[in-house]
């Protein structure tokens, strides 16, 4: 027994991707993480839920250093987060985001858009950056946009162009804000479908969302955070149906009940 136990913790040790250790951030007087402690494992989908203000969203942006920290660490693949120029932005290719806006270039085709990272940052070959541009085009379901403009696109389908830009860098985690609270109800679930499946393909994923129809499906863990803490972790079927913190009980309360 103990053998086995030994080994799955040696498994976890090698297996960790991201882990952040006494994490704190302050807006002014607003301390929005407090003493955040949060381990991701290689392959591991981590959902992150809770009240509006709680933090989720700065947690989000200091893994890839949007957000700096005032106490604490951050590592990626055991290495601490950089501090500035060409270190943070390889970092920055390594750690993909996709945020509520789609942040793409409106005067670039989506195309464009989904070589320019390989081309700038990974030195990619244009004709395999236009390959691979194609081919997660493809994948993500809008192929047959490549040669449109961003706002010729509906919303989701701007959102999958943001996926696949991510993904056209090979990034180690992929970290998701929000992805689809600026989206149309009828978007939401072309987006969600595109995660499920990066899910099941075993991207280590960070998503902060409110949908939490993917966050029983498509996590390992759901991570609930309120006031800059982190409250409560546990796997979908155990958070949901027996969340153990009485914030936790009355967040899901009023969201699931409506």
């Amino acid at each position: 027994m103990s053998e086995v136990s030994v080994t799955k913790d040696a498994v976890e040790k090698t297996g960790e991707l991201v882990a952040l250790t006494g994490v704190n951030k302050h807006f002014g007087a607003l301390h929005v993480l407090q003493d955040v402690n949060l381990s991701i494992a290689r392959g591991e989908v981590v959902v992150v839920i809770g009240p509006s203000g709680s933090g989720k969203s700065t947690l989000c942006r200091t893994i890839n250093r949007l957000e700096t920290i005032d106490a604490g660490t951050i590592t990626i693949d055991g290495n601490p987060l950089p501090q500035e120029g060409r270190e943070l932005a390889r970092l920055r290719a390594d750690v993909g985001m996709v945020f509520q806006s789609f942040n793409l270039f409106a005067h670039k085709t989506v195309l464009q858009n989904v070589m320019l990272g390989q081309l700038k940052v990974r030195k990619t070959d244009k004709k395999a950056a236009e390959e691979k541009a194609r081919a997660l085009l493809d994948r993500v379901g809008v192929g047959t946009q490549a040669d449109k403009y961003p706002s010729q696109l509906s919303g989701g389908q701007q959102q999958r162009v943001a996926i696949a830009r991510a993904l056209a860098m090979d990034p180690k985690v992929m970290l998701f804000d929000e992805p689809t609270s600026a989206l149309d109800p009828e978007m939401i679930n072309e987006v969600l479908d595109v995660m499920q499946q990066l899910a099941r393909e075993g991207m280590t994923m960070v998503v902060v969302t409110h949908e939490m129809g993917f966050a029983r499906s498509a996590a390992n863990r759901v991570v609930f955070m309120a006031d800059g803490r982190i409250l409560e972790e546990a796997p979908p079927e155990q958070f949901f149906s027996n969340p153990r913190s009485d914030r936790a009980k009355d967040f899901l309360s009023k969201i699931l009940h409506h």
